[in-house]
């Protein structure tokens, strides 16, 4: 089994040479580990584990039912670890170079609605300080298109509340720049002058967003309290579905794709091009207002034409 240390150091490998966030680093490392495991109860070891040991622990991994897209962030993983044994000189090959990534079907983001947006956010009871802390947390990540992670972690050093943006450091620590609402400036104002007070309980934290027992806000956090939003709104959706819905409204609304792009800090713009979806039922309203073969508007041309009948049988 490869060492502790040697997976410590792929770790350091990947902040340091690779500039993987943390929670990228914390998943690679895990598979490393895993893999690692799987194959010193086998009595192998990843210094020469064959591609046919590989593939054998990746049908393992796949046996228990985990999704296409599931299996590619292990092969990433994967092949990260063996690369570097190989740039350390622990390997003189790579048994991943021939593999192939599982064929990922792309589906379509779960979206909001705006209506619906609006619905789930005014049904949060903001008479209590936990309440105004959630609204303004998700008024924060639905006006900025935030990952979870970037809103619990978000700091006072980097919130600039008069100038209305905030500047967050996402994945392979790309820093961007956000501009939010005046919504959202509104909430965050209330918040911190009624609401954080109260939750700090006497402890000191740069953190913007805290929890009950006055430290930051977690990831588990955000999700649980939007969890427990949903069910009290009754409108269906993900955490994630905000940032989702956040990308979709600025395209309907105008919004060109390179901005959207660098709004969510993706590196490959083919990854916002997803968001140019159509809804299927903005589809059929769309076909049944202008497609000149439709059968509402060919039954209202029908109604038109007998309304425009004279009694002498003519056309009027």
């Amino acid at each position: 089994m490869a060492g502790r240390d040697s997976i410590d150091r792929y770790g350091a490998w990947l902040l340091a040479a690779r500039r993987r966030s943390p929670l990228t680093l914390e998943a690679y490392v895990r598979e490393a580990r895993s893999l690692a495991s799987w194959l010193g109860e086998r009595g192998l070891a990843v210094e020469t584990a064959l591609v046919t040991d590989i593939l054998e622990y990746l049908a393992y991994r796949r046996s228990s039912g985990l999704s296409a897209r599931t299996m590619a962030r292990i092969m990433s993983g994967i092949r990260g670890f063996f690369k570097y044994l190989r740039l350390e000189g622990l390997r003189s090959d790579d048994p991943t170079e021939l593999l192939e990534s599982p064929r990922q079907e792309r589906s379509l983001p779960d979206v909001i609605r705006a209506d619906d947006v609006n619905l789930m956010l005014g049904s949060i009871d903001v008479a209590t300080p936990g309440g105004l802390r959630d609204r303004a947390l998700f008024e924060l990540i639905y006006s900025c298109g935030l990952r979870i992670s970037e809103a619990a972690s978000l700091t006072f050093d980097s919130l600039y509340l008069k100038e209305r943006f905030i500047r967050v450091v996402g994945k392979r620590r790309k820093e961007r720049i956000l501009p939010f609402g005046d919504e959202a400036r509104s909430w965050l104002t209330r918040y911190l002058e009624e609401g954080r007070p109260a939750l700090e309980k006497g402890r000191r934290s740069d953190r913007v967003f805290l929890n009950r027992s006055g430290a930051g806000i977690s990831r588990k956090g955000v999700w649980k309290r939007f969890s427990e939003l949903r069910d009290a709104s009754g409108v269906d959706g993900k955490v994630h579905s905000l940032r989702h819905s956040f990308a979709t409204h600025l395209l309907a609304g105008g919004a060109d794709l390179r901005t959207v792009q660098e709004l969510l800090g993706h590196a490959d713009i083919s990854t916002t091009q997803i968001y140019t979806h159509v809804d299927a039922e903005d589809l059929a309203v769309a076909h049944a207002a202008y497609f000149p073969r439709s059968g509402d508007r060919a039954q209202g041309a029908s109604a038109e034409a007998r309304d425009g009948v004279s009694d002498t049988g003519r056309a009027s």
